[in-house]
């Protein structure tokens, strides 16, 4: 059982942040940010942080005309989210990529990087190994997994049923255990 104590403050938060309290929205943010960057990044990958921004920027400015719970807020998210991951691929589909200069980045030191590599190094291989499994069911297991939206919610987003987004999730898991252990990455459990 989930302790209702953080699910009551997010939701006054959200009814804060609709009134305009911009902590409360902040705090909305720091909950929502990472798991609606990893199913960006899913979608669009290395640009995921551009999409999010963008959806942030979209999210900050029809905040007030949202009604719902914090389920449908988080779905509205990731809903917004996903029409940027979207509008992102077809603009990127109509122009040609352009090589960066990432030499000035090489000298800026990041703190703790060694534990920071760790930790995106797993999240970049179980978001990898995500992003292999056919689109419907990497986007159902992100956004029920990693956002944390229920199944009706998610289906929402998709433009599915909650039976749909429930069957794609299954057969998305189960496909990743077994990517796992045909890996062998992940041992195998006995019945």
């Amino acid at each position: 059982m989930t302790d209702p104590a953080p699910v009551a403050a997010a939701e006054s938060d959200l009814v804060a942040a609709i009134d305009g309290d911009t902590a409360a929205f902040a705090n909305l943010y720091r909950d929502l940010q990472p798991r609606l960057r990893r199913y960006a990044w899913s979608l669009v990958g290395q640009d995921a942080d551009d999409v999010t921004g963008e959806a942030w920027l979209q999210i900050a400015r029809d905040l007030r005309a949202f009604s719902g719970d914090l389920d449908s807020f988080r779905g509205w998210t990731a809903r917004i989210v996903r029409n940027r991951a979207l509008d992102h691929l077809r603009a990127t589909a109509r122009r040609p990529a352009a090589a960066t200069d990432v030499a000035h980045r090489l000298d800026q030191p990041t703190p703790d990087a060694e534990m920071t590599a760790l930790e995106a190094l797993s999240t970049a291989a179980a978001l990898e190994l995500i992003r292999r499994l056919p689109r419907e069911q990497a986007e159902a297991v992100l956004l029920r997994a990693v956002v944390g939206l229920d199944s009706a919610t998610a289906g929402e987003v998709l433009g599915k049923s909650a039976t749909a987004v429930r069957v794609a999730a299954h057969r998305g898991l189960k496909a990743l255990a077994k990517q796992l252990v045909t890996d062998g990455t992940h041992p195998r459990v006995a019945p």
